[in-house]
């Protein structure tokens, strides 16, 4: 019988997308024996791949960030030419994530899991310089920026705290943060 070939990235993979959903459901104490049960691989190929559980965490949260990025920069509309268009995108691949995955909470409640892990935060604190310097070639006033990635960011938060999210509210604030994404000056005369 023929030995299936190893694929060292597929294998990560499988890790990363088992870790996912195990730190989701259990936490990010988790033991590397779960999510390598999870992922249908030995401890020692788990540790192959990924040398520590801290190394695994740090990794995981890079890979939710990148996913992440990658699916609002897939939202930005190729037709749109206005500015805010970045920060259109953003506000409708966060609310699209809100909408469709089976647990919309899922994404933050992992990072906020994570995020004690050494080395977490300043991935974390990298990822928050990439979409500084993405939305700064947005052309949209640095207070309307923030405040609509901040209540984008909040609307994922609020579903902790609320148990869960109203589809109808998820809209009516989709709408509100895409419509102040049309204007580009400052929201206040305050600095």
């Amino acid at each position: 019988m023929a030995e299936r070939e190893r694929d060292p990235a597929r294998t990560r993979r499988t890790v990363l997308d088992a870790a996912a959903r195990v730190v989701a459901e259990k936490g990010a104490g988790v033991s590397i024996d779960t999510i390598a049960r999870a992922a249908g691989v030995s401890k020692g190929g788990l540790l192959h791949h990924f040398h520590s559980r801290d190394e695994l965490m740090r990794a995981l949260a890079e890979d939710l960030l990148e996913r992440f990025a990658a699916t609002v920069r897939a939202a930005v509309d190729p037709a749109d030419r206005a500015e805010g268009r970045r920060l259109r995108g953003y506000v409708q691949a966060s609310f699209d994530s809100l909408r469709h995955e089976s647990s919309p909470v899922e994404h933050v409640a992992m990072l906020a899991a994570v995020a004690n892990v050494p080395g977490v935060a300043e991935v974390m604190r990298k990822d928050k310089a990439r979409w500084d310097e993405y939305f700064a070639a947005d052309g949209l006033d640095p207070q309307r920026v923030l405040v609509v990635f901040r209540a984008t960011d909040g609307a994922g938060i609020a579903g902790l705290y609320e148990g869960g999210h109203s589809h109808a509210e998820l809209e009516r604030t989709r709408e509100v943060l895409l419509s102040l994404t049309r204007s580009t000056g400052p929201l206040t005369d305050e600095a």
